[in-house]
């Protein structure tokens, strides 16, 4: 780990618009602070797979001409951000990390990025993904391996493992990234930054997702105050999906009113059937405690599920086929062969396969819906093991075969839908980076949100960045 700085390229989004704001500093000046680390530090992690420098410095002359004039577009004009390589973007290829994708850029935006543009952002690059977002670790027949920024022989996390690993580098203060399994969580908790998957429907998503409905668009950050700003911008409605009513709050604004006392806390160390690593399982416990000094009551208590993996194999495996049923067998040859694996098994369910996962889907949502009438909040590690070697779907000797069974504390809220974010709570022994996560119920995201901001405020680890900053 790496002594405090005070660079722009460690700035905070909120901190950079009030120097905009000021005259202090310029969004052309804040572009090309990310992008001397990007050369610095790209090439040791792989983050970025993507670069059009005319792009990014045009859109930074034009915010910057904007604040001159005081007349920013929105909350974000002039922030440099990391856009996750699977979000259609005007003027910018989408590879989705495959060589069978066209190296052409498109000329419409995602909902996510019409919603950036709507407010002034500043587009550094495109962030690695494994092929067509399918697992969770990022590595890809196109782009190689993306690396943990902690420790590069280590994994990233995935599907946004590019963008979880250029934040706390200082290579952008906001990123992109989509969820349908934690592919927001998993990296956050790897990385150590702050990953938000909303309560479903909030954030509009375009074209629909071939893992509907467990996909979710949400932002990536250094802070969770970055992340509610950014939240501010990605739930704006889009006509292209039937989204959820618009917050009637500003996500950021709500910050300012945190109240814990009396809220009732639910500590799930273990879901009731996960093996956690002691390091995690120490450090989740001790969080915990920042919110009983702050007056919640917190008790251990399991959500009462069972494992939901078997229907969340079916539903997500359902998706990878999905995506891959117009690739015939000579373009197939050119992918990762373990999608090709999954995609396989996926199209091989049936029907009725398929509408039993669902049927699981709606009970364990149902039992969420319950549990959260006792409790306000559920508490539990983002991920049950510190991050492992790089280029690895799952660690060396782990007795399965496919990611989602190092990821039980993710994927079941993609089934329910519920808002859950991952903050840092700590480091392992040989400092990596371990994950506190907090689930509210469907459509608590302000609530989620001031938990998370709560415990950063008060256990604070932000002034910690990589010792790759200091080589």
């Amino acid at each position: 780990m790496a002594e405090p700085t005070t660079q722009v390229a460690d700035m905070t989004a909120g901190e950079m618009t009030s120097l905009f704001k000021s005259g202090e500093l310029s969004p052309v000046e804040a572009a090309e602070a990310c992008f001397e680390r990007i050369k610095q530090h790209n090439d040791k992690v792989n983050a970025y797979n993507i670069f059009n420098e005319e792009l990014t410095f045009a859109a930074a002359r034009q915010s910057e001409e904007r604040w001159r004039l005081g007349t920013p577009l929105g909350p974000i004009d002039g922030v440099p951000v990391a856009v996750k390589d699977i979000f259609i973007t005007k003027g910018w290829p989408n590879r989705k990390g495959s060589t069978l994708t066209s190296p052409e850029p498109l000329q419409v935006d995602a909902p996510a990025i019409a919603a950036l543009r709507r407010n002034g952002f500043v587009p550094l690059g495109r962030t690695t993904t494994p092929e067509f977002g399918w697992k969770g670790v990022t590595d890809n027949p196109l782009d190689g391996v993306t690396s943990n920024p902690w420790d590069p022989t280590k994994v990233s996390g995935g599907s946004s493992g590019g963008s979880g690993a250029a934040i706390p580098l200082g290579m952008g203060p906001l990123a992109l990234g989509t969820d349908a399994g934690g592919s927001i969580r998993i990296p956050a908790g790897f990385c150590g930054v702050v990953g938000h998957k909303p309560t479903h429907g909030v954030c509009p998503m375009w074209p629909p997702s071939s893992f509907y409905p467990l996909a979710h668009v949400g932002p990536m950050t250094w802070t969770v105050a970055d992340a509610a700003l950014l939240m501010d911008v990605l739930a704006e409605p889009d006509a292209r999906d039937c989204t959820l009513p618009p917050a009637s709050v500003s996500f950021r604004e709500s910050l300012n009113h945190i109240h814990l006392a009396g809220k009732r806390i639910a500590l799930s160390p273990n879901l009731g059937y996960v093996d956690v690593d002691s390091e995690v399982n120490a450090a989740v416990c001790a969080a915990a405690g920042a919110f009983e000094e702050a007056g919640a009551i917190v008790e251990a208590c399991d959500p009462g599920f069972s494992d939901p993996l078997e229907a969340f194999n079916v539903l997500f495996y359902g998706g990878a086929a999905n995506a891959l049923r117009d690739i015939g067998p000579e373009d197939r040859a050119k992918m990762d062969p373990n999608l090709i694996k999954v995609a396989q098994w996926g199209s091989e369910r049936s029907l009725l396969d398929y509408m039993g996962a669902a049927n699981v889907r709606a009970e364990i949502t149902e039992q969420m819906s319950l549990f959260h009438r006792k409790w306000d909040l559920l508490l539990t590690p983002t991920l049950p093991i510190p991050a492992f070697d790089a280029g690895l779907e799952v660690p060396t000797d782990w007795p399965y075969e496919r990611w989602p069974t190092w990821t039980p504390f993710t994927y079941p809220f993609n089934m329910t839908g519920q808002p859950a974010i991952s903050v840092p709570c700590g480091f392992t022994q040989s400092g990596l980076p371990i994950g506190l996560q907090i689930v509210g119920p469907r459509h608590a995201d302000v609530a989620v949100l001031q938990a998370a901001h709560f415990y950063q405020q008060v256990r604070p680890l932000t002034s910690i960045r990589p010792k790759l900053l200091s080589m």
